[in-house]
């Protein structure tokens, strides 16, 4: 049964003891338990995830890795909150997370980049990035001058009221980057945020990604198929046959 809707009073509240444990350093951002997710392919079941376990600290980066179709875009959204599993728990800071009822707390507590931008090509990369901080009731002007100074710390000082289509495709990844950070969340979660990019692109986006984590704190999940950007994480995993190791 979904937990009833919180305030947004509620979720402020929550905000800030996240933001305390943050600074404090070591806290249980993330903590998944037993996550279990299956498919229908015809008459057959595959099972994807059988009982997957993962803690992730405050300001922690972790990798995930594994071969093609071994499930790591499913878990990753079952992390987030987008799917639900056939078993197992989630929580973010504590709190259990229900998928139905997740999408303002993963405006709150999620930043998420993916392997395609998700840039709407009408709207200029400062009006993108704003988009995280509307999901919350916003923008307002405190908004628009951290957008704009995200952009600056992303490189993108001067390319604030290009559209996605006059961008690189590491500028639009950039650009990705800074709306995952607008809502100062606690954590970030990757999906092959490289995929889309040629190899030095993709180096100096992964970089990029993991200085900003170090500087604001902020914990990061990282989905790879790249084993140099999985290793410059603070711990690796790789999932096989369903199970992280």
């Amino acid at each position: 049964m979904a937990e009833p809707a919180r305030s947004s009073d509620s979720l402020n509240v929550e905000r800030s003891a996240l933001n305390v444990e943050r600074s404090a350093g070591g806290g249980p951002i993330l903590q998944a338990r037993g996550l279990a997710k299956s498919y229908l392919s015809g008459d057959r079941r595959i099972e994807v995830l059988r009982g997957t376990d993962l803690d992730v600290a405050a300001g922690e980066s972790v990798s995930i890795r594994g071969e093609s179709g071994s499930g790591k875009s499913t878990l990753l959204h079952l992390l987030a909150g987008l799917d639900a599993p056939d078993a197992g728990t989630l929580a973010w800071a504590g709190a259990p997370i229900v998928a139905a009822d997740a999408t303002e707390r993963r405006a709150t507590y999620l930043g998420m980049v993916f392997q395609s931008f998700y840039l709407i090509p009408e709207l200029d990369a400062l009006q993108n990035v704003l988009m995280a901080s509307r999901i919350l009731g916003r923008p307002g002007p405190a908004d628009r001058a951290r957008a704009r100074e995200l952009l600056g710390r992303v490189g993108l000082a001067g390319r604030v009221t290009h559209l996605p289509a006059q961008l690189s495709g590491g500028e639009r990844q950039r650009v990705a980057l800074a709306r995952a950070l607008m809502n100062s969340p606690p954590l970030i979660l990757a999906d092959e945020p490289t995929g889309n990019l040629d190899e030095r692109t993709g180096d100096t986006v992964i970089e990029l990604l993991l200085s900003l984590c170090r500087e604001t704190g902020t914990a990061l999940v990282l989905v790879t198929h790249n084993a140099a950007h999985a290793a410059k994480t603070h711990r690796g995993l790789f999932l096989h046959d369903g199970v992280l190791r």
